[in-house]
C-alpha cells in the first residue's frame, strides 16, 4: 500500500501510456494513478442494478476509487482506462480470475483460471509520443491519402457509443451495425489536411477503401498503449490458442458470487 494523504488504503499503478499523450498539466502526465482499494462502497455501485441498466456502472467505479478529484474519466485513453479496471481488479479480489470459454476443438464450454497479474501493457516506443500530443499521421497504402487521427478516450468511447444506439433505432429495418464507421469518424482529424466533418464523414462513407481501413486498424493497434487481454489456452487435445479476457461488471467479483 502507498503512503498517502487519505484516511483510506491506495496504491500507485502505472499507465500503459506513460503519461505522454496528456497535457503537461494533467495529472495523467506523470504516468501513474493512486487508486484506492475497493470497499463495501464499491460492492454497493457493482450492484447497484440502476447503475447496470443505464450502463454507468464502470464510470461511478471510477469516480469512487480515483481519489484525485481532478482527474476526469472522460479525458482518459482506452489503455489506461483497462489498465485501472485491471489493478482496480487485482487489489479487490486478487489475480485469479476464471473464465468460462468454448473450447476450440471440442465446441464444448470449459473454465479456465486466468493470473490477472501475468497481463503485459503494450506500449510502443516512446519516440512516437515525442511530440505530446494525441495526433498521429498515416498515410493510406492504396489511395495514398493522408489522414490524421486520435486515439480514442473514454468520452469518445461514450460518443461512439450514443451514435450508434440512435443509428441503429433510426434504421432498425437495414440491421446493419454502423459501429466501425462510427468509431472512424470520431477517430479521423483530418483527410489531406481537411479537418471539416463533411469531409471526413464522405471519406469514411464512400472513398475508404476497404484494403486502407484493414491497414489503418492495424497500424493503430500497433502504437496503442493499453493492455493485453488475452492469455494463451491449451485445448483438450494440446493444441495452444489465444483467448481473449472480457471486461464488464461481472470481472470484479470471483466466481464464489456476490
Amino acid at each position: 500500500m502507498a503512503e498517502n494523504q487519505y484516511d483510506f488504503p491506495t496504491e500507485v499503478l502505472d499507465l500503459p501510456s506513460k503519461g505522454l499523450l496528456y497535457p503537461k498539466d494533467s495529472p495523467l502526465s506523470s504516468g501513474t494513478i493512486e487508486i484506492k482499494y475497493m470497499t463495501a462502497k464499491e460492492e454497493d455501485i457493482l450492484t447497484s442494478s440502476n447503475l447496470i441498466q443505464k450502463g454507468i456502472v464502470l464510470d461511478k467505479l471510477f469516480e469512487s476509487i480515483i481519489p484525485d478529484k481532478s482527474i476526469k474519466l472522460d479525458d482518459m485513453l482506452i489503455g489506461d482506462k483497462n489498465a485501472i479496471m485491471l489493478g482496480a481488479r487485482i487489489l479487490g479480489y486478487g489475480k485469479d480470475y476464471t473464465v468460462e470459454i468454448i473450447d476450440p476443438d471440442s465446441g464444448l464450454k470449459k473454465e479456465i483460471v486466468v493470473d490477472l497479474s501475468t497481463l503485459k501493457f503494450t506500449s510502443p516506443k516512446d519516440s512516437i509520443f515525442e511530440s505530446g500530443e494525441n495526433k498521429f499521421s498515416f498515410e493510406l497504402p492504396n489511395s495514398k491519402r493522408v489522414i490524421e487521427f486520435k486515439l480514442l478516450t473514454h468520452k469518445d468511447e461514450s460518443e461512439i457509443e450514443q451514435t450508434v444506439k440512435a443509428l441503429k433505432s433510426i434504421s432498425k429495418s437495414t440491421g446493419v451495425d454502423p459501429t466501425l464507421t462510427t468509431r472512424l469518424k470520431q477517430q479521423i482529424i483530418s483527410v489531406d489536411g481537411d479537418t471539416t466533418k463533411k469531409t471526413i464523414n464522405n471519406f469514411v462513407d464512400n472513398q475508404f477503401l476497404a484494403l486502407d481501413t484493414k491497414e489503418f486498424r492495424k497500424y493503430v493497434k500497433s502504437i496503442t498503449p493499453d493492455v493485453d487481454m488475452s492469455t494463451e489456452y491449451i485445448s483438450g487435445i494440446g493444441e495452444p490458442h489465444t483467448v481473449d479476457i472480457p471486461i464488464g461488471v461481472t470481472f470484479f467479483w470471483p466466481k464464489s458470487g456476490l
